[in-house]
């Protein structure tokens, strides 16, 4: 009897947590998956201190801002909205804007949902759990981006567009890319009286890439930072650190910090800040 029980506990502790037991009350969730008897299970799991940022921490991104901003605010309350792909240059404030808009719209009853591009083939049963809740959800997936053939791509393109079931309408989808059109693309690809890879039809395989991102109906266009910018997103992050002095010497030091990375961003002027925020106590 005590082996038979002990069996049953190790049983259920191969299994994911219930959905009845999970906590809606939290701001974010993460969707989680592992192997238990040979069968991939998945479950959402609750993140009650999401990272909070806020729009105003936010440099350089005026306009994409705006966009976003408008955008939640119509799907929270309750009108039509549209899925957001938010693409360009690395650290320039793309997820971050996520993650500010759910800080913005929280108590309005907006939640976030992160998803791994490894999983994005259990998209239509994720949107499946969310639909019959009264809170809005926004399905995040960041840095996405597909290579030829994976399943992932099919599901979001189906669950974006293309299939059968009507849109939940209290879902929407926010992905962050390095590659505006999701998939790799090829010079070769532009050569119509060539063959690519044994193509007949080059043209159709260029439209079935482009068909992803034109399921998003708004793209916002992210843009490296100039010298000046970064430097005012630098002193933007050292002020927020506590740190108001600002002179020539720290702004040489910030330049040197960009060139060493090789990058001026958001991202390159927040770590500059923390350094010497930390090194000052």
């Amino acid at each position: 009897m005590l082996n038979l029980e002990s069996l049953l506990k190790r049983f259920e502790h191969l299994l994911p947590p219930p959905h009845a037991e999970l906590d809606w009350s939290a701001p974010a969730f993460r969707w989680r998956k592992k192997v238990a008897l040979g069968t991939s299970v998945g479950w959402l799991e609750a993140i009650h201190q999401p990272h909070r940022i806020r729009l105003d921490d936010l440099q350089n991104v005026g306009p994409q801002k705006a966009e976003i901003e408008r955008n939640t605010r119509q799907f929270v309350q309750g009108r039509l909205a549209n899925n957001v792909l938010l693409t360009g240059a690395r650290g320039t404030g793309k997820s971050s804007l996520v993650k500010a808009v759910l800080h913005q719209f929280a108590a309005e009853g907006l939640r976030l949902v992160e998803v791994d591009k490894d999983d994005l083939c259990d998209l239509a049963d994720i949107v499946a759990l969310l639909a019959p809740r009264p809170e809005r959800f926004i399905v995040f997936c960041d840095d996405l981006s597909f290579e030829e053939g994976e399943g992932g791509y099919k599901a979001l393109k189906s669950v974006l567009d293309g299939s059968v079931a009507a849109q939940s309408s209290n879902v929407l989808i926010y992905a962050t890319s390095n590659r505006r059109h999701l998939l790799p693309e090829y010079f070769d690809e532009n050569l119509q009286t060539r063959h690519v890879d044994g193509e007949i039809h080059p043209a159709d395989a260029v439209e079935e890439k482009i068909s992803l991102s034109e399921r998003f109906g708004l793209w916002l266009r992210f843009y490296p930072f100039s010298q000046d910018e970064y430097l005012a997103a630098a002193r933007h992050w050292l002020a927020e650190f506590g740190l108001r002095h600002w002179d020539e010497t720290l702004e040489r030091e910030a330049l040197n910090w960009a060139l060493g990375r090789g990058s001026r961003s958001g991202r390159v002027a927040w770590q500059f800040a923390r350094d010497r925020a930390g090194r000052q106590g």
